[in-house]
């Protein structure tokens, strides 16, 4: 079960009960329980918001933070050289009237041709209103935390291209035989555009990390679905002003994932990692990724049967996370880019230790082979948007180590399963927390994000396979059954497919009960169970949760053991009466062999987890609890908090018996009552 609803109406409904709760808050000499009042809210409800419903309202910024800020030098600064050109077909898109081109763009007045070289220079890396204050900068400063940064985009051209920019565009997927003319398309762009450029400044190409070339028109990217089957229910439907400029020729071409679109969106040209940008791309940081850090894609083919489900999704920018932003993935094809993927998601753990933004002493690094001798973990991971305190990780990674395979998921068939994660290769798991601030501010959820991960590289296998490095565990696995588009002519609703990215929108793990997702995740054939234990937020408002692992196998050297001891009195939390257990570790911690795991990780190994129950044993009577999950260090205590209602009529009195049991060794269980009048 979960929830989709809109994050500004669910957090109204919350704040509500929140008021409710601390309405009254002190001790009452009595036992004496609320009649017919309701049990108290979830303490992590999952809230997924669609990309859809997103908008520029929706930022959130870090507290105290903007790495946006020009004046900020990071130590590693990337130069940019932006080379503009347009074609004699088509003119720069922002030069011309608003809303006037055929795709209903520009969405700003115009700017003049001369300046159209700096205002993208301007708009892709200088805050200001037309780019909401976010760039490519503050990007990857956030990202790196201030170790990289684009320090600099030269701004050259406007140079026009000998070619017109069908003859570039109808260059790929198929769509060579697709021109007006006998002649089929040839040539990329990029060495015309570049003989341009070094004509009019020299050969200055060696003074810049990356060349940005900005043409004229669109990323064929943002445009096929919008302007083909979105906008016509067949290739038939097609009209002439947006075929073939040939009326002899059909008015439909090929394009990379179906088997057709218009010929007008067809014909432009499609974003490379070679930094080729169309002036709706919103996608340049995901470029950069390629372009400076030599990592590849993580994305499926969502459209071509059989279907294969996406990797990370909207969790990561390397995936269709670098479509995030204002209003989803079917507005990028505006110009400027301010929407779609204007706002694409962080990196996930991997890359972020991949590419040195995180240090190796902000990670807790388990095997999962230590585990089953050292007993199990728990540590305190922080929201991937900041640094952790003292007391906290950036993230928690669990090698599975030991004789190949290293990963024992037997192989099915992707054939027929299209949520099959495909060839058994992956190295190890991580946990970090995803919290929708900075530029996660438009990822879907809140929460933990747990994934398998490759050491390197690798294709997916199986028919439709894909690159990939992260597989995001999905909490929800069953169809998110969301209405994708609708046909253009029939009104009939077209569905997200489960290939869809957005299908992982309500994937994160959340802590306590009645959350809607999932508070835990075991791995039987890697003999490995996750625990999302309970979260925090400081005096700014950052999230943080206790994450557990433990290994289903082994001996480990700590003695186990529970006690439970019953409240004395009743607290009235508003409509609640809240009574209050103490849970005690009385087991014995051991020491660890600090070999066993890649880094000495005894400081996190001091721990039980212990799975609560409740009871009541009269009818009319309602307990719950928050969370069926707690943490203790070894020799430590923590409350249980205990909520009871009752029905108008109902006995005047009834038991509630708490149960706590070690999840490390079952036999370690107790039980505590307690007479509620």
């Amino acid at each position: 079960m979960k929830i989709q609803l809109s994050l500004r109406f669910s957090l109204t409904i919350f704040i509500l009960a929140a008021v409710s709760l601390i309405g009254i808050n002190c001790a009452q000499p009595t036992n004496r329980v609320p009649v017919r009042t309701p049990l108290p809210p979830p303490i992590d409800p999952q809230i997924v918001q669609d990309q859809d419903d997103m908008t520029w309202d929706d930022y959130n910024p870090i507290p105290g933070e903007n790495w946006a800020d020009p004046t900020l030098v990071p130590p590693r600064q990337l130069k940019i050289a932006l080379v503009a050109i347009d074609f004699p077909d088509q003119p720069f898109v922002i030069t011309l009237h608003k809303h006037l081109d055929p795709f209903g763009n520009p969405q700003i007045n115009p700017v003049p041709r001369e300046k159209v070289p700096q205002f993208y220079a301007d708009f892709y890396n200088s805050p200001s209103e037309v780019n909401h204050g976010q760039t490519i900068n503050g990007y990857w400063m956030e990202q790196s935390r201030g170790k990289i940064g684009i320090a600099k985009i030269d701004a050259f051209g406007p140079y026009r291209m000998p070619k017109n920019l069908w003859e570039y565009g109808l260059n790929e997927y198929g769509q060579r035989n697709s021109t007006p003319t006998a002649e089929p398309a040839a040539g990329r762009m990029e060495r015309d555009c570049d003989a341009l450029w070094r004509e009019d400044a020299g050969d200055i190409r060696r003074n810049y990390d990356a060349v940005l070339r900005m043409y004229a028109g669109y990323d064929e990217t943002g445009v096929w679905q919008e302007f083909g089957e979105m906008k016509f229910q067949n290739k038939d439907d097609i009209p002439p002003e947006w075929g073939n400029p040939n009326p002899d020729k059909p008015r439909w071409v090929p394009t990379r994932y179906v088997e057709w679109t218009s010929w007008k969106a067809g014909a432009q040209q499609w974003g490379l990692a070679s930094m080729r940008q169309g002036e709706n791309s919103g996608t340049i940081t995901h470029e950069l990724g390629h372009y400076a850090f030599r990592t590849g894609d993580n994305n499926n083919n969502p459209y071509v049967q059989p279907y294969r489900r996406v990797g990370s999704g909207p969790w990561d920018m390397m995936d269709r996370g670098c479509f995030n932003g204002p209003g989803g993935p079917h507005s990028r094809w505006k110009v400027p880019a301010v929407a779609g993927a204007a706002m694409p998601a962080g990196l996930m753990l991997r890359q972020k230790l991949n590419f040195e933004f995180v240090s190796e002493d902000q990670v807790l690094y388990l095997n999962r082979n230590g585990l089953a001798e050292s007993g199990l973990a728990v540590a305190n991971v922080t929201a991937r948007t900041v640094e952790p305190g003292p007391d906290s990780l950036a993230g928690v990674i669990v090698r599975l180590d030991g004789e190949a395979p290293q990963d024992r998921t037997p192989p099915d068939d992707p054939a027929t399963n299209p949520l099959s994660p495909g060839n058994p290769t992956y190295n190890f798991y991580s946990l970090e927390v995803v919290q929708r601030i900075g530029y996660d501010s438009f990822c879907p959820d809140n929460g933990v994000l747990i994934a398998k991960n490759k050491d390197r590289e690798g294709r997916t296998g199986g028919p439709n396979g894909f690159n990939c490095f992260n597989w995001v565990i999905d909490a929800h696995p069953e169809d998110i059954n969301v209405i994708d588009y609708l046909q253009p002519k029939t009104g009939k609703p077209v569905m997200r497919t489960i290939a869809d990215y957005r299908q992982l929108n309500d994937a994160l793990f959340h802590a306590g009960t009645n959350s809607y997702s999932k508070c835990e995740w075991v791995d039987e054939h890697n003999r490995l169970h996750f625990y999302v234990i309970d979260l925090q937020k400081d005096a700014q408002g950052i999230l943080s949760y206790t994450l557990g692992v433990r290994s289903l196998d082994g001996m480990e050297p700590q003695t186990r053991g529970v006690a439970l001891v019953s409240p004395a009195t009743i607290e009235v939390k508003g409509a609640f009466a809240m009574y209050t257990f103490t849970l005690k570790n009385t087991g014995t911690a051991g020491a660890a062999d600090a070999s066993l795991h890649p880094q000495d990780a005894n400081a996190y190994l001091n721990w039980d987890i212990y799975r609560l129950s409740i009871s009541v044993d009269s009818p009319g009577w309602s307990v719950q609890l928050q969370n069926e999950l707690a943490a203790v260090k070894f020799g430590d205590a923590k409350t249980v908090p205990v909520y009871v209602t009752r029905e108008s009529g109902s006995a005047s009195s009834a038991t509630v018996t708490l149960k706590a049991t070690s999840e490390s060794d079952p036999t370690k269980t107790t039980t505590a009552t307690f007479t509620v009048k």
